[in-house]
């Protein structure tokens, strides 16, 4: 096939990119240059999706079996792409993502779950994250004259992560030491790598399939423990997991998500964040590799940046600060004693 991805030098679309690459495809990726080298054996066209004259250059004579869109978040945006590709190719794949869900997470959702209430032409400043992908999703299914594919993932790992999630873990857990571990070991994780959403994707491409599904890891079958486990195993540092209970992470305000990322003490406004079904995507050929696979990777590309390097791209914002982890670690140690 002919694909054209939007963005494609970046962590999902690079992903994408380099399986559409290996299955025998012809790929042409749409960026800014800013996010990353691009994939050797791409056409890269230059250009910025908010520019109207950007997009009409790289519409002007092309024509694709199928666009994947990675990096679409403000529906005004991503609306105009869609016009400005409608009509240039058979079918339009819009990376969404399961927050676009209304009542994520705090409401059980299914396959049939509508998105949020959001225009497709809303603004950066007309709702958050979730909101926003749910106008996104609107802006392709209402604009786009020819087939919709609409995957809907939950949460993202792998080689080239930007948003520093497991980077950030792999990195401190290499330096070793004791290592402040937060919450129940036993607390359930749902996590993708890049690479089987993106073969989720391709495989749906290839196969003209519409709709939307529902994109995650396997309900149930890992915890933070086995997460954390496979970090210290993959960098082997010997690192010390010491394992703080809930209730005194939020008593000396340690960041859920952001400064200890994936950790959240039990909350009604999250009680399903980790319960995304999958069934529909199963069904479609899901395949989900092992988590001590994504963590090995991930390390081996991590490795290879030094570590004062190591901004893992535009979306950088996790972790805690050596000090106040040691602080925090220290009062748990005098509390236990």
């Amino acid at each position: 096939m002919n694909i054209l991805v939007i963005g494609g030098s970046g962590f999902v679309g690079r992903a994408v990119v380099e399986a559409a690459l290996a299955r025998g495809h012809e790929v042409t990726t749409f960026n800014r240059g800013r996010s990353g080298a691009d994939v050797p054996g791409v056409e890269a066209v230059r250009g910025d999706r908010e520019s109207r004259a950007d997009l009409e250059r790289l519409a002007e004579g092309r024509s694709w079996d199928v666009v994947v869109d990675t990096c679409g978040y403000v529906p005004r945006v991503v609306g105009e792409s869609v016009r400005a590709l409608s009509g240039r190719a058979g079918l339009y794949a819009f990376v969404s993502s399961v927050s676009a869900v209304d009542g994520f997470p705090a409401k059980p959702v299914t396959e049939e779950s509508e998105g949020w209430a959001c225009a497709p032409d809303a603004g950066p400043d007309d709702g958050d994250y979730g909101v926003l992908k749910a106008g996104c999703e609107r802006a392709v299914e209402q604009e786009f004259d020819g087939d919709v594919l609409i995957v809907r993932p939950g949460v993202i790992l792998g080689p080239h992560e930007d948003v520093a999630r497991l980077p950030w873990w792999l990195t401190r857990i290499s330096r070793g030491g004791k290592v402040l571990a937060p919450g129940d070991p036993a607390a359930p994780l749902q996590l993708i790598d890049a690479r089987d959403l993106a073969a989720f994707t391709l495989d749906q491409a290839e196969r003209g399939t519409t709709g939307s599904f529902l994109v995650a890891g396997p309900a149930g079958e890992i915890t933070y423990g086995a997460w954390l486990d496979a970090c210290v195993a993959a960098t082997g540092s010997g690192a010390e997991l010491v394992w703080v209970d809930d209730a005194f992470l939020v008593e000396h305000e340690a960041g859920a998500f952001v400064e200890l990322p994936l950790w959240s003490p039990p909350s009604e406004a999250r009680d399903n964040f980790w319960g995304v079904p999958t069934g529909r995507a199963v069904a479609a050929g899901l395949r989900v590799r092992p988590l001590e696979e994504t963590v090995r990777d991930t390390w081996a590309w991590l490795r290879e940046i030094p570590e004062d390097r190591r901004n893992y791209g535009t979306h950088n914002r996790h972790g805690m600060a050596p000090e106040k982890e040691a602080a925090i670690l220290a009062a748990w140690e005098a509390r236990s004693a």
